[in-house]
């Protein structure tokens, strides 16, 4: 998932998602930063949009597209109201660190888990550590990973510091780090050029079944829970599972992995009503949202108020509370 920051910004085209209400009535509009122009986070916040001006036809929402970077800080800054972020993102942004520059007070949130997506780490079958550690801190390392702007090899940076180590590290270890696109990485992989691989993608990802079909094995690589444990306490990320049978001839039996999720970020000068009825609408129609998106079919109003990288709006506490999800 790339999430380069000179394309995150504000310009773009905007969807306004307006039904006739009476002047009166109306509040004022709110902007909902997602993601690109036709991408995944731009479907998912229109249909939410609209499920929302639906139940509340004097709520006026305006779409706009943005990114993972971006979105915290329009939100924060009172630019947009309401934005889709990415879990370790949005708590870089609240803590203000790297690639933030300040604290994010303005910031909270209005639920997690809209779309999860496992982080996958391949490995030769062919000789070499097994253990996830032991492979990141192993003497001449040869790792493929996507572009360093990319949400997958920002997290695996951070999971490179949790053992000590970092890409600069690996390299002046006469390692080798290869950044590319998905189909560069299943070629490098597939002609040797690396031993190991780490890309963040919705399972069954179709990269990973590709390099299972290719000609050289590879097998799922398992997180260790005090590493999972550390990205949720200190950057937010989420957890879940890739399920045995997911990648046959890969996996063993189910494998415990790190998730990146979407965290709704609302402004905290949002009024408490305002965010109670939006995310009661979006709660009522938890049945409808995997037809507007795949991966929103994963939603769980009873988890989604746990999500520890910034505070929970009132309003959202207010409508998960009456769901069952108690912070």
């Amino acid at each position: 998932m790339s999430i380069s920051r000179r394309a995150l910004g504000a310009g773009g085209a905007a969807l306004l998602l307006r039904p006739f209400v009476s002047p009166a009535s109306a509040q004022a509009p709110l902007e909902w930063v997602a993601g690109a122009l036709g991408g995944g986070w731009y479907t998912m916040t229109t249909g939410c949009a609209q499920i929302v001006q639906e139940a509340n036809p004097d709520i006026i929402i305006r779409v706009v597209p943005g990114g993972g970077v971006a979105n915290p800080t329009r939100v924060n800054n009172g630019v947009s109201q309401l934005g889709m972020g990415l879990d370790f993102l949005v708590s870089d942004a609240y803590k203000g660190r790297d690639p933030y520059r300040e604290p994010h007070t303005r910031l909270a949130h209005a639920g997690v888990g809209w779309s999860p997506t496992e982080h996958h780490m391949l490995r030769r079958v062919d000789g070499g550590p097994t253990d996830m550690k032991a492979i990141l801190t192993m003497p001449g390392l040869r790792i493929g990973c996507p572009q360093t702007s990319s949400s997958d090899t920002l997290v695996l940076a951070k999971i490179l510091n949790e053992y000590g180590t970092s890409f600069e590290k690996i390299r002046a270890g006469g390692g080798r780090v290869v950044h590319g696109s998905y189909n560069d990485l299943t070629a490098a992989f597939g002609d040797n050029q690396v031993d190991y691989v780490y890309v963040a993608l919705a399972k069954p990802a179709a990269m990973v079944m590709e390099i299972a079909r290719g000609r050289r094995q590879a097998h799922l690589v398992a997180f260790p829970q005090d590493l999972r444990d550390a990205l949720s306490a200190k950057h937010g990320l989420s957890q879940g599972v890739i399920p045995a049978g997911t990648y046959p001839g890969m996996q063993d039996g189910d494998v415990p992995v790190t998730t990146m999720d979407t965290v709704l970020c609302v402004s905290t000068v949002v009024p408490e009503e305002t965010v109670y009825r939006i995310v009661k609408s979006l709660i009522a129609a938890k049945a409808r949202l995997g037809t507007i998106h795949p991966s929103m079919a994963a939603f769980d109003p009873a988890k989604a108020c746990k999500y520890p990288g910034a505070p929970l709006h009132p309003g959202a506490r207010r409508a998960y509370a009456e769901a069952g999800c108690t912070a």
